[in-house]
């Protein structure tokens, strides 16, 4: 039922099950007052005091409005009441004193600061994309600690979720700033089209990002979606400095893609109006982590039927098609040539997603 919770995170440390929000007494939040949901939402501390883990995002939320939290609280108690208890998380999920010190080091209260150098609509687009939106609660990479390391906001992380048929595996999570490995080839009215409608002449959703655009951001209005990517693309440029695949790694790849690829793709990576979406400069192919690149080679892109992809042909998967080592040498073809630039993919990385 919506909102009764049992929706199922995966964790490095263990499975962790969501809440029932509904207006339920005895198994929802139906007793919670509106300054409980404020503290929650701004602390980390839900009704009765106990602490919260930040796979409820109160690391972003503690920025929130009071406005905007009571409107939430009374959105909340319009629905319609569930009795269902969720199931049991992962014992280290038990251990809600362990939040007291990973506070301490990596929580700051705090409330949402206009930048008064900034335009409104640029205030507007930090709010969405810092605050309710939480983007950097994926985009972002975490410490041992699960945290989100500060001086690599939007740089691209890594979490788990569903590849296909119930398997759980690796998602990256692309890098949003404005490099050369993120979001520097797109304009703000590309990034606003795809965060409104999951396709732009850039790229098309797939992935965990299918039930952001649908159930989320499509919901959006066209001026705070614009707002969001007039925010996004004035992130300073984070860009990949390891080492990239060499020329001897992408040639073993190069007579693959234009077997299976270069139909789509097109010889210079650029993709097609009435074909595929370009790969040379697509954040996907140069993420830090070619887990969702190696997903979509795999598995296909299980584009949502809210979202119409234009004339683009629908991508195959290739898990039955090439083994390992085809996957990852068409792999590094696509990562290293037409001015990509990141890291080789082995073998083993496909194994791994498989």
């Amino acid at each position: 039922m919506p909102f009764g919770g049992g929706v199922r995170f995966e964790t490095p440390f263990g499975t962790l099950y969501s809440s029932n929000i509904t207006p339920d007494i005895a198994t929802g939040i139906g007793a919670w007052k509106a300054d409980d949901l404020r503290r929650a939402m701004h602390e980390g501390i839900a009704a009765g005091g106990y602490r919260l883990f930040p796979a409820f995002p109160y690391p972003s939320f503690t920025k929130m409005t009071d406005a905007d939290i009571d409107a939430i609280y009374a959105y909340l108690h319009t629905l319609q009441a569930v009795r269902y208890t969720p199931p049991s998380s992962s014992f280290i999920f038990t251990q809600r004193w362990a939040m007291a010190p990973w506070n301490a080091l990596f929580f700051t209260e705090e409330r949402f600061t206009p930048n008064t150098a900034q335009s409104g609509e640029w205030n507007r687009g930090a709010y969405l994309v810092q605050v309710l939106g939480h983007c950097g609660a994926c985009h972002t990479p975490r410490n041992l600690f699960m945290a989100e390391t500060a001086e690599k906001a939007y740089d691209g992380g890594l979490l788990l979720d569903q590849v296909a048929q119930g398997k759980i595996r690796r998602w990256s999570a692309v890098n949003l700033t404005s490099a050369k490995n993120g979001l520097g080839a797109w304009s703000v009215n590309d990034l606003a089209k795809y965060l409104q409608t999951g396709f732009s002449a850039r790229g098309g959703t797939f992935g965990p990002m299918n039930e952001v655009i649908v159930n989320s951001l499509n919901k959006l209005t066209a001026e705070d979606v614009r707002a969001m990517a007039v925010y996004l693309k004035s992130l300073p440029a984070q860009e990949y400095r390891g080492d990239g695949v060499t020329p001897q790694q992408a040639h073993a790849g190069e007579a693959i893609y234009r077997a299976r690829c270069e139909k789509c793709h097109s010889a210079s990576g650029r993709g097609g109006m009435f074909s595929g979406p370009p790969l040379a400069g697509s954040a996907v192919v140069q993420a830090a982590d070619p887990a969702s690149l190696i997903n979509i080679i795999l598995y296909g892109p299980e584009t949502p039927k809210d979202v119409a992809f234009g004339a683009w042909e629908t991508m195959q998967s290739y898990a039955e098609v090439m083994d390992d080592s085809q996957i990852a040498a068409v792999s590094n073809y696509v990562r290293g040539s037409w001015g990509n630039r990141a890291a080789a993919v082995n073998p083993a990385d496909v194994t791994q997603q498989r």
